[in-house]
């Protein structure tokens, strides 16, 4: 289990763990196999190993459902492993992992062909939303807001080796290094902020420190004051006391992100859908994956904001548990 969600939910305490763990098991399973049924409910014990990869963003949501199903199902073995999201579809697509956690879509052109030929069917779970967060060190004293131009001015291809200070984004910035911290060319957070940011998905300039582990951003931009970076609102939430959250400005004024403000629209373009991704066979053979699934999708609201991600809203919950349904009687 993840040490880093664990940890989070260390501090909720036993009394919101009895609040937030509904009842909700799996199949009898001591051999791991099943008829396919792919029913996940029926409060008898499984064991045996769910394998899932992918989004170092939506990782903590998935290690946090995994930490709060365990309560359940100890013999249950979750791994979550944050390989990006391109890194997860990778192994998704040729079947060795059970589910995908994703910051966005599987690509119809590179990925889905490649599902295909392997076989491998899937089920999209669109669990929690996100406000992709731009941040600087909290010792930074000039830059509050920022305009999708100037992130353009600081990101974008052409001006790698040539915009290399505060000054040149804005000059009421001061003559200082820029110091960029990024996500890796395998993570959806990177082909959503280049799209948003840049026009064109994967479109950045390269001399950045880039990573597929936000934490290492989380500390790059936290020791410096000339540092800028970008991941998912819940790694500034759990890192706030050393960080700073940019405005952005898309036309209509400075809007912090915020479960509120992405919940409504205002922040644009950095909101966003997070998913996991369910191959169809491992929950129809596999009663752990499918009680695992099931547990997820029927605690999705608790787990959502036990985790500080920003919940779905009523019309996007009813349409999860609808997708959820119709895989259960696959």
């Amino acid at each position: 289990m993840n040490s880093r969600a664990s940890s989070r939910f260390a501090a909720f305490g036993a009394g919101t763990l009895l609040l937030l763990v509904t009842a909700c098991g799996g199949q009898d399973d001591t051999s791991n196999t099943s008829n396919g049924s792919g029913s996940g409910s029926g409060g008898e014990s499984v064991s045996g190993e769910v394998i899932s990869d992918g989004s170092s963003t939506v990782e903590p949501l998935t290690s946090a459902a995994a930490d709060l199903f365990g309560e359940e199902q100890p013999d249950v073995d979750v791994s979550v492993a944050t390989s990006g999201t391109g890194g997860g579809f990778e192994k998704f697509c040729q079947g060795q992992t059970d589910l995908s956690n994703a910051s966005r879509p599987i690509d119809e052109e590179e990925e889905v062909p490649i599902c295909k030929k392997n076989g491998v069917d899937y089920t999209e779970l669109h669990v929690a939303n996100d406000a992709l967060t731009v941040v600087v060190s909290s010792e930074n004293d000039f830059v509050d807001c920022l305009t999708i131009e100037e992130l353009n001015t600081m990101w974008a291809p052409e001006s790698e080796g040539k915009i290399t200070e505060w000054s040149q984004i804005n000059p009421d910035f001061p003559d200082e290094p820029l110091e960029l911290f990024g996500a890796g060319t395998d993570s959806g957070t990177f082909d959503y902020f280049t799209d948003a940011v840049n026009g064109e998905e994967g479109a950045s300039r390269s001399d950045y420190n880039a990573t597929e582990d936000d934490n290492q951003t989380v500390q790059g931009v936290s020791g410096s004051p000339n540092a800028i970076g970008y991941f998912g609102y819940s790694y500034y939430e759990e890192n706030q006391d050393a960080l700073k959250a940019v405005a952005i400005d898309s036309g209509d004024g400075c809007v912090e992100p915020s479960p509120e403000t992405a919940a409504s629209g205002e922040y644009t373009p950095l909101a966003r859908p997070l998913f996991v991704y369910v191959a169809d066979k491992s929950y129809a053979d596999k009663p752990q994956v499918a009680a695992f699934v099931d547990y997820y999708v029927e605690n999705d609201p608790a787990i959502v904001e036990a985790a500080k991600f920003i919940p779905l809203s009523e019309e996007q919950l009813s349409k999860l548990q609808g997708t959820a349904e119709q895989l259960a009687a696959s």
